[in-house]
């Protein structure tokens, strides 16, 4: 599979990081902005459609984007609009409960949007990709991509506040599914979402849209379910200093390894297990300089 671009559709934040209630480091993050940070970082061309205020911590996070390897062109500035901040505290087990301060509300994708082409890699996801009020914009690029022939990566990543707000957006989970050649999820993602807890009927409620689905389970073993089989993949127990870019990071290292020509799952899901474990050893949202080194 021949794909030259990867373009991330998402939202953007600055991540404040505590540790035992002290603040460790601000870094730019969302999901998919995550992912395509590292992506940028290991050398693949990529492009960002995301939106931020008119203020400083918007100023950071396009700078952020441009020193590594990621064009903003994309990015939606609105002046008179605060960029959002999410507070990400780490556990005894460096896990991550958020608290978000963002107005979902007043999201708005008004600018500039990318021509995608067949041989572009789409990866988009989070509330982002179904919230009603940029629905219409996300929408059309996602139905434009799949004419074009590019490939599509949907990460659902819905989080435990969106709950309430299932009866408004899950017609629009389900259409990203449906364009999606991949669907990850994890499997509280469809507790939240179905009410399901085993991989199969997992499965048989999302092969109705997509024929793939990459279903985690935190530290438990990952399994790929396609119409001919379900294959599992075990996870590698490390020690971590924190959780928080560790799905995005898979979904950046498995995007890796298929544009550099990986056909199998085995090799792919390495790679993405490989990335992921990279970002947890460390205070931050991408892969370390010591991997990027490794790649080349």
């Amino acid at each position: 599979m021949t794909k030259n671009r990867v373009i991330g559709i998402g939202e953007t934040v600055l991540d404040i990081l505590f540790k035992d209630d002290q603040p460790q480091k601000a870094v730019p993050g969302g999901s998919t902005f995550n992912s395509i940070v590292s992506l940028g970082r290991a050398g693949v061309p990529c492009i960002m459609v995301t939106e931020v205020g008119g203020d400083h911590i918007g100023d950071i996070i396009c700078r952020f984007l441009v020193e590594n390897g990621v064009s903003s062109e994309f990015v939606c500035r609105h002046e008179g609009v605060k960029s959002h901040i999410t507070l990400a505290f780490l556990d005894e087990h460096n896990d991550a409960q958020y608290v978000f301060y963002k107005d979902h509300a007043s999201v708005a994708l008004d600018g500039k949007l990318p021509q995608i082409q067949h041989d572009d890699v789409v990866l988009f996801g989070s509330f982002f990709a179904i919230n009603p009020a940029i629905r219409p914009a996300v929408s059309s690029m996602l139905l434009n991509a799949r004419k074009a022939g590019a490939w599509l990566y949907y990460d659902i990543n819905f989080r435990k506040t969106h709950i309430p707000d299932i009866p408004d957006v899950m017609a629009n989970i389900e259409e990203n599914m449906r364009l999606a050649d991949v669907v990850r999820g994890s499997m509280e993602d469809f507790d939240y979402l179905y009410g399901l807890h085993d991989g199969e009927a997992i499965y048989e409620r999302v092969s109705r849209f997509c024929s793939t689905l990459i279903l985690t389970d935190g530290a438990r073993s990952i399994r790929i379910f396609t119409p001919d089989s379900c294959k599992t993949y075990p996870v590698q127990a490390i020690e971590t200093v924190s959780t928080v870019g560790a799905g995005d990071n898979f979904n950046a290292g498995y995007i890796y390894a298929m544009m550099k020509g990986s056909e199998d799952q085995a090799s792919r899901i390495e790679m993405a297990q490989r990335w992921s474990q990279d970002v947890c050893r460390q205070i931050g949202n991408n892969i370390s300089d010591e991997l990027v080194s490794s790649l080349s």
